[in-house]
């Protein structure tokens, strides 16, 4: 079932429009926090996927007005960009630097290479499209194998000490289908069928992507707790040292403090079950030690004292 009078089906179009949506709110979450590079890489994976499913959908149409062949080499080029920015992506997102000369070099020389060869040089010469997927694609899909056990290792290595193993296999599933995309075009498979295939594989790394912002952000403001509390402390040791350097009594800290946290004279004598009489008696006194002559100076005091 196709929409709108285009090549597309109706699952494509489904995907593309959840993706469209969740590929705007991802980037305006980017531009709140600009320093996170692996929603950066996440997005860049999306909206390569969003451009595959639309021109792997549509294309090849003789209605349009593009010509068949630049039709043609847009769609493949689409999986080929697609495919090779795949191990860049968990490279960097998951640093699994076993598939750093993959993701760097790997996919330019066996993926992009050929990509140019065949598709970009070979096939507007020859118009012969089966020859140029025959031959095109026969060193991708090589490659494509070699990157399955790349992958796999990679994986093996990353989550060696992990007992998650739920997740290494997750991430092993998110990426096959895309490391084995050249055997979609290879035994041309149907539209349906590879959508569901790489969408799915998507899914999951939207799933591992989420799970992994999650566990960041707890930790963060785990730390941030911390911070915090040491800060507290940091603080309250201060306060300390401030009171007995200027030689104030255990009862002349403890109205001193009082008056800090910005409490009344009526207020630091329910608090510490003193009259009011004598806690203005202590502060006369607190004043004197700190060589100042109200409450605002004797705040000022304290925040400058380091």
């Amino acid at each position: 079932m196709t929409v709108f009078g285009t090549e597309m089906h109706i699952a494509t179009f489904i995907f593309v429009l959840v993706e469209c949506i969740f590929f705007v709110q991802q980037l305006i979450i980017l531009f709140q926090r600009p320093s996170e590079k692996k929603r950066l890489y996440y997005l860049i994976l999306l909206g390569l996927l969003i451009i595959y499913n639309v021109t792997g959908g549509l294309f090849p149409d003789p209605s349009l007005s593009l010509s068949i062949k630049l039709q043609m080499i847009l769609a493949y080029g689409s999986g080929f960009f697609m495919g090779a920015f795949f191990p860049y992506y968990f490279y960097k997102s998951y640093d699994m630097e076993e598939l750093r000369w993959q993701a760097k070099y790997g996919v330019l020389l066996f993926l992009i290479l050929p990509f140019f060869l065949f598709f970009c040089i070979l096939y507007p010469l020859s118009n012969d499209l089966p020859k140029v997927l025959w031959y095109g694609l026969a060193i991708p899909l090589g490659y494509a194998f070699f990157l399955v056990y790349k992958i796999l290792a990679s994986i093996r290595e990353k989550f060696r000490d992990n007992k998650n193993s739920l997740e290494a296999i997750l991430t092993y599933g998110a990426m096959c289908p895309w490391a084995i995309l050249p055997l979609f075009s290879y035994l041309k498979t149907s539209q349906l069928v590879e959508v569901i295939f790489t969408n799915c594989g998507f899914i999951i790394i939207t799933f591992l992507f989420v799970k992994q912002v999650i566990y960041e952000n707890r930790e963060a403001f785990e730390k941030l707790k911390q911070f915090d509390i040491q800060k507290e402390l940091s603080t309250e040791d201060l306060f300390i040292q401030w009171c007995t350097e200027i030689g104030l009594t255990k009862r002349e800290s403890e109205v001193a403090q009082q008056v800090f946290l910005g409490s009344t004279s009526k207020e630091v004598a329910e608090v510490l079950f003193i009259s009011e009489r004598t806690v203005n008696k202590h502060l006369q006194s607190i004043f004197r030690k700190s060589d100042t002559k109200n409450r605002v100076e004797l705040i000022n005091s304290l925040n400058s004292y380091s």
